[in-house]
């Protein structure tokens, strides 16, 4: 299956969000999604823990963004990142027409603003769909970090959103953008490894029930705000620890707020198997369950072309087919064919493709940067190399995995209308509680 990079009209489930008495929803007609793109692209940052820190030092520096504002629940994450803008600015070549780095507490002040353009949204997981289609029904661009959503249903919502406002959305999945995965994938399409019919994906594994002890409240966090759509909880440092985030915070481990190592780096390691094979619109046809009902590793899933995929321990992507065997990882990439070790070093991949690839080999689309990628379709409006439908797939297996081991149980799957089938799975497997006012909808 191949995805067409260009916008295409589907038959999507009819979703949208209501958030609070008086959502924030701005009408599309307001924004020209076909007008000229400016020199630059005015942004905003909501979210600007670890993740969106370093997501704003990576855009800082460039000429084509211009950052106007951020937003966060903490009071000292804000003023970091405040800080960080107005020291860039004010020495760049931006300072001629410097204005300052405005803060916001709450994202609808944010999205509220027609002068920027767009949005790189970094929050914890149970709050990416909320806010995405928010930032799609203000007219904004996105770039949203991975695993996109916290549920099948909320992954659906957000690409209806995005098609509905003509908005280009960049997952940040950046392994697309590295050269070793896009190379592994290559040469799994073009069936060098001949027929693959085994691939182990190794990633941690799957959140736990939050149990976390109260803890006394902080001044200038709002808490109430973190939580959003999620239980009501005492605070709790582990979750959101206070001040600038040196450290990537815990709350990714917990189920109400995570994905636990499945969403986590399977966002990574399952979205280049979906790519390997061509399904960045389709996935998996079945889940199979491992035995015990602690297990941290083992669920499988199958493929309709009858790959499959295990969930094992520890880190990487390793593709089995009869003619050789692939492992590839962050700046690890070794091939055997037959008994032959053809590569062993990051340094053997491109010359590799040369000597394995013919002229008319299947090519995939090529990034280097998953920022430059989003900022180059912006001004294109081509889909960029993660679409929203692609982070949607991926996230869905990550989902569907986690769900597979919470109720111990396996599940047949109907990728194209995203259903259960033969009476395995439930309906509430996809989806969440969300606690009043918000909600999906």
């Amino acid at each position: 299956m191949k995805s067409s990079r260009s916008f295409t009209r589907r038959s999507f489930l009819k979703t949208a969000l209501v958030a609070g008495s008086a959502p924030l929803i701005l009408r599309s007609s307001l924004f020209a999604a076909d007008a000229a793109p400016s020199k630059q692209i005015t942004l905003g940052f909501i979210g600007v823990g670890k993740q969106g820190s370093g997501l704003l030092h990576a855009c800082l520096p460039r000429n084509d963004f211009h950052v106007l504002a951020v937003s966060d629940v903490d009071t000292t994450r804000r003023d970091f990142a405040k800080q960080a803008v107005e020291k860039q600015y004010a020495k760049g070549a931006k300072a001629g027409d410097y204005k300052g780095c405005d803060t916001y507490s709450d994202f609808r002040e944010l999205l509220a603003r027609k002068d920027i353009d767009a949005v790189v949204i970094a929050t914890p997981d149970h709050w990416h769909a909320l806010i995405s289609i928010a930032a799609a029904n203000a007219g904004k661009d996105i770039y949203c970090e991975k695993p996109m959503a916290h549920t099948v249903l909320e992954g659906r919502a957000m690409v209806n959103a995005v098609r509905a406002n003509k908005r280009i959305f960049q997952v940040g999945s950046m392994q697309r953008s590295m050269g070793e995965f896009r190379a592994a994938c290559e040469l799994v399409r073009n069936g060098v490894l001949g027929t693959v019919s085994k691939v182990d994906a190794a990633v941690s594994g799957p959140p736990i029930p939050c149990d976390l002890p109260a803890e006394t409240d902080e001044p200038g966090l709002a808490w109430d705000l973190w939580l959003g759509p999620s239980p009501v909880r005492p605070y709790n440092s582990i979750l959101s620890p206070r001040g600038e985030c040196k450290n990537f915070p815990e709350w990714r481990h917990y189920r109400e707020y995570g994905s636990g190592g499945v969403g986590d780096w399977g966002a990574h390691h399952f979205d280049i198997v979906q790519w390997a094979f061509g399904y960045d619109d389709g996935g998996p046809v079945e889940f199979f369950p491992v035995a015990s009902p602690t297990a941290q590793h083992g669920v499988r899933w199958r493929y309709a072309n009858g790959t499959e995929v295990t969930h094992q321990a520890g880190n990487g992507i390793t593709f089995y087919g009869d003619k050789g065997k692939l492992y590839v990882n962050r700046g690890k990439f070794q091939l055997w064919l037959g008994d032959q070790l053809k590569a062993e070093t990051m340094d053997d991949y491109s010359p590799l493709l040369k000597e394995l690839l013919p002229a008319n080999a299947v090519r995939l689309y090529r990034s280097t940067n998953q920022i430059s990628d989003w900022m180059k379709c912006m001004k294109s409006r081509q889909l960029p190399i993660c679409d929203v439908e692609t982070g949607h797939r991926s996230a869905t297996v990550c989902n569907l995995v986690n769900q597979v081991y919470f109720h111990g149980k396996g599940c047949k799957w109907i990728p194209q209308t995203e259903q259960f089938t033969d009476g395995t799975g439930e309906a509430s497997w996809l989806t969440r509680e969300y606690r009043a006012p918000w909600k999906l909808a």
